[in-house]
């Protein structure tokens, strides 16, 4: 049985492929809000265009589900930007594809962290500043008009703000929110 959190909740889950597997884990389950995941999803869509937006939204997931692996091996393409949205999207298409994306050993701990504490890993966060630096350089040599360099600047200096001010892993169990 693999241990799997779903919105925050964590499920036990085995074989999600398997219907007798869902039916229990749903029988199982208490009831949730609007914001967790939704078993209506196990079951078939009852319409067409119920049929088509879940097609839709499994197609998206598998886009960013690429989109995110080919960033862990390029260095200018980010990974963990497109496995959220993969995560998104599969949370309302595939219950199969959300399980595996958080029990994947490459990504899995990056979403779970973000998940779980809105942190980042420490070598993601200066891997990702080193490339925003690099970045940042290479166009104030490259780009020309100086509006699209200020600009540039601006969206790269509220990245920065973002990726400095997340926190780097899970909290101390003594330590809230307002405390430091």
């Amino acid at each position: 049985m693999i241990g799997c959190t779903i919105a925050g909740i964590n499920d036990p889950v085995v074989d999600v492929d398997h219907p007798a597997t869902r039916r229990q884990a749903l029988d199982s389950k208490k009831p949730r809000n609007d914001k967790q995941w939704d078993p209506a999803l196990d079951e078939p869509p009852k319409t067409l265009r119920e049929a088509l937006k879940r097609r839709a939204w499994l197609a998206l997931g598998l886009f960013f589900v690429g989109l995110g692996s080919v960033g862990a091996v390029l260095p200018l393409l980010p990974t963990t930007p497109f496995l959220l949205l993969a995560v998104y999207c599969a949370s309302r298409s595939s219950p199969a594809l959300h399980a595996w994306l958080y029990s994947h050993p490459r990504f899995g701990p990056l979403l779970r962290d973000w998940r779980d504490h809105r942190a980042i890993r420490p070598r993601a966060k200066i891997t990702a500043l080193v490339l925003v630096a690099a970045s940042w350089i290479w166009m104030w040599v490259s780009v020309e008009p100086l509006y699209a360099r200020l600009s540039a600047s601006a969206v790269m200096a509220c990245v920065v703000v973002f990726l400095a001010t997340r926190p780097s892993g899970p909290r101390e169990s003594g330590e809230r929110r307002g405390d430091k």
